[in-house]
């Protein structure tokens, strides 16, 4: 296959052992009387509770035999049953979302202050209807077969259906051991934490298909890491982030069970996610795995171009963190691209490079081409030919998007045939000039193209400045100008109103999560709080956000950071 060119801070302390929470009883089904799932009883004086439950997960795919929570090769099943571990002392609520919280949960801003409320946050009580579940799974990860990995520090625990009829997965990361935790203690320590809650609600305000955050809960638990792996252990704060996803499953969902040779219980998992995910298409469809994965193939390349186009390097790209419904999950060591490189790595662990940002695309066809082994067994010899010409369709599916959104950027209406030397040509002067991808695109949008034709751009557009410094800027400008003098009907105001509206003023760079998390480790939690609010609106220029510099020159000491695995 030929390689794709990729061009309000909230602390309410309680304690882990506070009274008060909802009991749910009622099972889902009669051969599983044991587990509680259904309609909730209240047992104390507090906020309405969200109605959630685990029985369709339960219902329609096998569950671990064995009941005791010890790390062990599971066989047979999804998801094993195991409890969440409180955090030890007292937790607090750092921070919450509030667009989660009131549009995706339907609930009032006022359970933010119920101490039960953050009780249910961090795991040490339950929802009603919840049945805490940790998904097996494995993965490619770097390139190899890594054998079972699941959910080691999170739990699932159950759907919730809200009144526009969406239905969200909520799960704990950070909440204790699982039968799949190998050699890790379950936790999440609070720098991750930070950086998961942030990106995913910044990734949404982006237009970038994602996992979503409702919360960040911390403690004073000890948690010790070898935070770059190089012999020095510290001791860290334990934290939980509950999370929101359509649905967790990802490509090595499938894969463990067809490396496992469980071919029925892939086929049961394959109908469940066509027939509760992929509505267009008919479960009755002798093609139906074909199709499923024809779609899969679209959507990732869709999902990696918008990752392009806001300069976002995932950092581990593994089969395990890539999701069957081609939304962004597990937010470890990513980066957004401060000076344009398409070998940006923000992961220190990545020695090779391999998830560079300009790599992405590939490791994409290369993931896709593991969950294509993953159905083979499934597959009659014909639809494993129309499943590979499919994926020999990707890297055209990709580039055509990647276009689509760079055209975007620039504001460019229709397509002409000199576009895509157009937008290489800029990429190649970011490249060369050291230029700052989200600034030099925000600030074409802001400078007019009388300014750009009479070469006055000033110091203040400061990665315009730096571009304009290349000795073959004028000759971009030119052709830059000649294309959109082209476009009839339109005008220089509607440009920056287009341009406007797809490129944002402010990202999550890693100096800014930084920053934030240095504040947090002293119980400080207003600059999460400040970021949470800024990146709700990212296409908008903010007064906080200018005086907070985030639409500067980053800091010297920006360069220094390093970001790792360990979380």
């Amino acid at each position: 296959m030929s390689q794709v060119i990729a061009l309000t801070a909230l602390v309410i302390s309680v304690s882990a052992g506070a009274s008060g929470f909802w009991e749910p009883v009622q099972s889902c089904r009669k051969d599983r009387s044991a587990l509680t799932c259904s309609r909730p009883k209240w047992t104390c004086s507090a906020p309405p509770p969200l109605k959630i439950t685990a029985c369709r997960l339960l219902d329609s795919l096998p569950l671990d035999e064995v009941k005791d929570n010890f790390v062990r090769t599971v066989k047979r099943c999804i998801f094993s049953q195991c409890q969440p571990t409180p955090l030890k002392g007292a937790v607090h609520l750092a921070a919450i979302s509030k667009d989660v919280l009131e549009d995706i949960l339907d609930l009032d801003e006022s359970v933010m202050h119920s101490k039960d409320f953050v009780q249910f946050l961090s795991g040490a009580r339950l929802f009603p209807g919840s049945i805490p579940l940790a998904h097996r799974y494995g993965g490619h990860q770097f390139g190899h077969w890594a054998g079972q990995l699941g959910d080691g520090r999170a739990h699932l625990l159950g759907e919730y259906t809200n009144r526009k009829g969406e239905r969200w997965e909520l799960q704990l990361k950070g909440s204790g051991k699982t039968p799949y935790s190998r050699s890790g203690d379950g936790r999440a320590v609070l720098r991750s934490s930070v950086r998961e809650f942030l990106c995913s609600e910044a990734m949404h305000f982006l237009n970038v298909p994602t996992s979503r955050a409702l919360s960040l809960v911390v403690s004073e638990e000890a948690v010790w890491r070898d935070r770059f792996y190089n012999g020095s252990v510290k001791r860290e704060r334990g934290a939980v982030v509950l999370r929101l996803a359509p649905s967790w499953f990802r490509i090595g969902s499938l894969e463990i069970l067809a490396k496992a040779g469980e071919l029925d219980v892939l086929r049961t998992l394959l109908n469940f996610v066509i027939e509760q995910h992929f509505a267009v298409i008919k479960p009755s469809d002798p093609n139906k795995y074909v199709a499923f994965f024809s779609v899969v193939v679209n959507e990732t390349a869709h999902m990696i171009a918008k990752w392009m186009s806001v300069g976002f390097a995932h950092g581990v790209c593994n089969t395990d963190n890539f999701s069957l419904l081609s939304i962004t999950i597990d937010y470890g060591p990513f980066g957004f691209m401060e000076t344009y490189n398409p070998n940006f790595v923000p992961n220190s662990s990545d020695d090779e490079g391999r998830y560079s940002i300009g790599a992405q695309a590939n490791v994409g066809l290369f993931n896709l081409q593991k969950l294509l082994e993953a159905l083979h067994p499934v597959l009659s010899s014909d639809q494993r030919e129309q499943a590979e010409q499919i994926l020999r369709e990707y890297p055209q599916i990709y580039r055509r998007r990647f276009h689509e959104l760079f055209k975007g950027k620039l504001g460019l209406l229709g397509d002409e045939d000199d576009d895509v030397y157009l937008i290489a040509f800029l990429l190649k002067l970011m490249e060369d000039s050291g230029a700052d991808f989200t600034m030099t695109f925000r600030q074409l949008s802001e400078v007019t193209l009388l300014q750009l034709q009479n070469s006055s751009v000033t110091q203040a557009m400061w990665a315009l400045w730096d571009l304009s410094s290349h000795e073959y800027f004028s000759d971009w400008v030119s052709l830059y100008l000649q294309r959109l003098r082209s476009q009839s009907g339109d005008s220089d105001e509607y440009r920056q109103r287009r341009m406007r509206a797809a490129n944002p003023w402010y990202v999550l760079r890693n100096w800014m999560a930084e920053s934030a998390i240095r504040k947090a480790e002293n119980n400080d939690f207003s600059e999460v709080e400040l970021l949470q609010q800024i990146l709700t609106k990212p296409f908008v220029k903010q007064e906080q956000a200018e005086s907070a510099g985030y639409s500067s020159r980053p800091p010297a000491w920006a360069s220094e950071l390093r970001v790792s695995c360990s979380s």
